[in-house]
């Protein structure tokens, strides 16, 4: 189904559908309600016409106030979804560019790789972060009809709050894992790093190629490294949705109501 999920645009990457997969007790997510994608900022008006057909009921837009100045998203003509924001954190920068302005010291892609997954232990519990994901939780488990949650890329932030709505549905880990790992094909990826090197580069200055290609993909192990902070703090996965997201069994069970089919 990955070829099916992926909605293919100019200049919005990364965008996707995240349902469609099974979850526990034989149901399946629907499909057509979960989307996810990078910033909206370049969309053409043909991404637009597109984006306008998916019936958006609200937006979870994960990135920074400096983010969303420096790159207001372009909305279709008339678009009426709620745009729900986080609220600006002492960090203002995408995970990614964190990790790009650790690297400059090293300039290799190990390190670009080890600074991604260490960041992946930390920002599972941004309180920004954590405030916007554990609201869209609760909305879905009251009805939000479609949604689309979106960050800078669409792969560090928007990772974390889809794996979210994975694990509270119920979806299995290695399908969490999977549709995570579709970012470093989904799409027009090469446009997708070109867009992303120019922030990059406007941030840190020159980068090399191959620390480029690492900070713009994404591996099973920072998604891992979330889980297994998760756990450390918790206990699983499911005592940081309830502890951290406030995702108790009672909204979890409404949200599987409301996102899944038989």
């Amino acid at each position: 189904m990955a070829d099916g999920r992926i909605l293919t645009l100019e200049g919005i990457h990364n965008f996707r559908d995240f349902g469609g997969y099974p979850v526990a007790g034989g149901r399946r997510l629907k499909t057509g309600r979960l989307w996810r994608s990078g910033q909206h900022h370049g969309a053409t008006d043909a991404d637009l016409a597109q984006v306008a057909t998916l019936g958006l009921t609200a937006v979870y837009d994960l990135r920074t106030d400096k983010e969303r100045a420096l790159h207001p998203c372009r909305r279709p003509e008339g678009f009426a979804a709620a745009i729900h924001h986080a609220a600006s954190p002492s960090l203002e920068n995408a995970p990614h560019i964190a990790a790009a302005r650790a690297v400059p010291r090293q300039r290799d892609a190990a390190s670009a790789r080890e600074g991604l997954r260490r960041n992946y232990g930390r920002i599972a519990f941004r309180p920004e972060l954590t405030a916007l994901v554990g609201r869209m939780l609760a909305d879905l488990a009251n009805g939000e009809q479609a949604i689309l949650i979106n960050c800078m890329a669409g792969k560090d932030r928007t990772g974390i709050a889809v794996a979210a709505v994975h694990l509270a549905a119920g979806v299995h880990k290695d399908d969490i894992i999977a549709d995570y790992l579709l970012t470093n094909t989904a799409g027009d990826v090469e446009a997708r790093i070109r867009a992303g090197a120019e922030t990059i580069k406007a941030t840190t200055g020159t980068i090399d190629e191959d620390v480029l290609r690492v900070l713009m993909g994404v591996e099973a192990e920072y998604l891992e490294a979330a889980f297994a902070e998760m756990r450390e703090k918790y206990g699983s996965e499911r005592g940081w949705l309830e502890q951290e997201l406030g995702a108790g069994a009672a909204l979890r069970e409404r949200l599987r109501e409301n996102l899944t089919e038989a």
